[in-house]
């Protein structure tokens, strides 16, 4: 396992072994020429590398653009509480919430996936697909379905009066789990999401 550790979050990931390239050197220059050959092309990429709590932020802030709300700025603590939580659910193997107590006035959305199966935001993108069953109106009575659990990751991405979000990605095993705290909370009885 390798470990990374910046500022605002720390991620485990397994790392891959570079293949072939054990005795490579001992190999005939006839046979090294073909191995280059039968490697595709490097792709180039352009434009700025975006971190992974960049890449969360921008999926969590393109659905309340299009909900016409204001956007979310990234909060550090709240990344380090739900990384903690998401260390938690991946040696546990349980997706469960974490007690409300232990995050007084903090939301939390939480999603697991098969190990190395999605794109980094696809938890976000999960929740953001609950849109199809959202209607605007005064919460609980916002899902199409009559059940607003159908909707409640969306509507809290998407709550107006939330204005910060951390989340925390981990990979362990067979799972990968990830988990985003928002404050302040919403899903507040009686009010509109947006």
């Amino acid at each position: 396992m390798m470990r990374w550790q910046n500022k605002r979050a720390f991620f485990t990931f397994a790392t891959v072994p570079l293949l072939g390239m054990v005795g490579l050197a001992a190999a005939s220059p006839a046979s090294a020429q073909a191995r280059r050959v039968a490697q595709p092309p490097a792709r180039i990429v352009t434009g700025p590398v975006r971190t992974l709590p960049q890449v969360l932020l921008d999926r969590h802030n393109l659905e309340r653009r299009a909900a016409g709300v204001p956007p979310l700025a990234w909060d550090p603590r709240l990344a380090a509480s739900a990384q903690a939580y998401a260390v938690t659910i991946a040696r546990t193997g349980q997706l469960v919430h974490s007690p409300r107590q232990s995050r007084p006035g903090v939301a939390e959305n939480l999603w697991v996936g098969s190990a190395g199966a999605f794109a980094p935001d696809a938890g976000v993108a999960s929740w953001a697909a609950e849109r199809a069953d959202y209607f605007d109106g005064v919460f609980p009575a916002v899902s199409r379905t009559g059940n607003w659990l159908d909707v409640s990751h969306y509507t809290q991405m998407i709550w107006r009066t939330t204005t910060h979000v951390g989340c925390g990605l981990v990979r362990s095993g067979r799972w990968e789990a990830l988990v985003c705290h928002y404050s302040p909370k919403g899903n507040r009885d009686g009010q509109r999401p947006r």
